[in-house]
């Protein structure tokens, strides 16, 4: 169950990079236009606020990775614990902000990596 749980955490972790590079390199390009359903004109005036938004992503990355390679397991998991709690409460805000559809992408990856972390101390 612990590998399983690794794995999430890493997937989240990875998802997280992703919306990095996405928010602060891609926003104004072609598939940054068509992740976000931006106009060139909204992204373009918009682009400072993502390339912020994609910093924090990365924060939440390298927190979850942080907790994958910390070699005490008490620590690693409250770091795990925490930072998978911050992505899932972004995931809600920003589900019932902008769109149901960041509750499937970032939320709901999180919340299952974040029972399993649970689940394998038990």
């Amino acid at each position: 169950m612990n590998a399983v749980a690794n794995t999430l955490i890493a997937l989240v972790a990875a998802l997280h990079v992703y919306f990095l590079i996405l928010e602060m390199f891609l926003w104004t390009r072609p598939l940054g236009l068509k992740t976000f359903r931006n106009t060139p004109e909204k992204a373009a005036s918009s682009a400072v606020l993502a390339a912020n938004q994609g910093l924090y992503n990365g924060f939440l990355a390298a927190g979850l990775i942080w907790s994958l390679l910390h070699p005490d397991p008490v620590v690693a998991l409250q770091l795990a614990t925490f930072f998978l709690g911050c992505v899932i409460v972004a995931g809600l805000y920003g589900g019932w902000s902008v769109s149901k559809r960041i509750l499937y992408v970032q939320a709901a990856p999180a919340a299952l990596a974040l029972i399993l972390v649970w689940l394998a101390r038990a």
